[in-house]
């Protein structure tokens, strides 16, 4: 069963994996941060998780794993559109992309692109 709430818990946490990919976290990235999301629906849901890992300061590289399993598992999501742009904005707001910063989105887009083509598969042989 989807759940909602974690499913934007997990953007916050990726958000968060995003904006330390170049080792901290600039102004810039935190006024993109809240200027998209002020207006989402979860955007307070999202802001409290990313805020919440500010705080943890967790490895990105575990927290982007648990991620990107917990999308996997939620499966299909039209709000991964909403996501990868965010991620995209965030990237470039301080001075450019970096590598880091490209590799994960890259990363991020490639699992999920992986897992619909399963779920597509999946369909169409039922």
């Amino acid at each position: 069963m989807k759940n909602t709430e974690k499913l934007y818990e997990a953007f916050g946490e990726l958000l968060y994996v995003v904006a330390m990919a170049d080792g901290e976290i600039q102004a810039s990235e935190l006024a993109v941060i809240t200027s998209k999301l002020v207006d989402h629906p979860w955007g307070a849901d999202i802001q409290w998780s990313f805020n919440y890992e500010i705080k943890k300061q967790r490895d990105v590289d575990i927290l982007y794993e648990r991620v990107i399993s917990y999308c996997k598992d939620h499966g299909p999501e039209k709000e991964y559109n909403f996501m990868i742009e965010l991620m995209e904005e965030v990237a470039k707001a301080s001075s450019g992309v970096d590598a880091d910063e490209q590799e994960r989105m890259d990363r991020f887009v490639n699992d999920l692109l992986e897992k619909f083509k399963e779920d597509i598969d999946q369909i169409q042989n039922a």
